[in-house]
């Protein structure tokens, strides 16, 4: 059964777990978002040791689990000198993971763009920086907008992972309730629903975006 008044008196340290989760989320957004872009742009180019260099990257992190990229960072960092708090750890582990993923995204965006309006831009004497910013880099902004949701609602629920190195988010101040209460369901049922009320909000929120950034695109 799930105990109302449990779930009311929990409530405030829900909303300050789930803010903090936020936080961990969009700054781990920020990183990947900035950083992955620039890989995919990088990937995208003619240099082949750039190329060489973000497969990489990327297939370290993508071919290793985030629970042991943010372990790493907060364990063993430390041993060679370079110590980071924890919430911190959780942002940089979190956006680099992220930005492997991105980089992926924004490449098969930057694939998307027809070679005729690239060559089109240098007919009118833009270089590649700006064919990149002004003609290429928008348009595939507008096709690759619905992954880049549905990353940054995994992001929200990857700083679930914060809680193993002691951050204070959602689940781990749901593990605190729990060990306090010793009513699993009704804790957990309270910090699902948390997650369930982020991650759908903005999902709702990329939906409208992808609408207005489509709306003068004819089917």
């Amino acid at each position: 059964m799930i105990d109302i008044s449990l779930l009311q008196n929990s409530l405030p340290r829900l909303i300050e777990g789930a803010k903090v989760s936020l936080q961990i989320a969009a700054l781990g957004c920020g990183i990947g978002l900035a950083f992955g872009s620039l890989l995919g742009v990088l990937h995208s180019g003619s240099q082949a040791i750039l190329r060489v260099l973000v497969s990489l990257y990327v297939t370290l992190f993508r071919g290793t689990p985030m629970l042991v990229q943010i372990a790493f960072m907060y364990f063993v960092l430390p041993e060679i000198g370079i110590t980071l708090p924890a919430f911190w750890t959780a942002v940089i582990a979190i956006g680099l993971n992220s930005s492997a993923y991105i980089s992926q995204i924004v490449r098969s965006g930057i694939s998307s763009v027809g070679k005729g309006q690239i060559e089109a831009g240098r007919v009118l004497g833009l270089n590649n920086r700006d064919i990149m910013i002004y003609i290429v880099l928008p348009q595939a902004l507008r096709v690759v907008i619905p992954a880049l949701g549905n990353e940054f609602v995994t992001l929200i629920k990857d700083s679930s992972l914060a809680s193993t190195i002691g951050v204070a988010e959602l689940t781990k101040e749901g593990s605190i309730i729990r060990s306090q209460t010793f009513d699993v369901v009704t804790t957990y049922f309270g910090v699902a629903f948390m997650y369930l009320i982020m991650t759908t909000t903005l999902s709702m929120a990329v939906n409208f975006l992808e609408r207005r950034m489509n709306r003068h695109v004819k089917h």
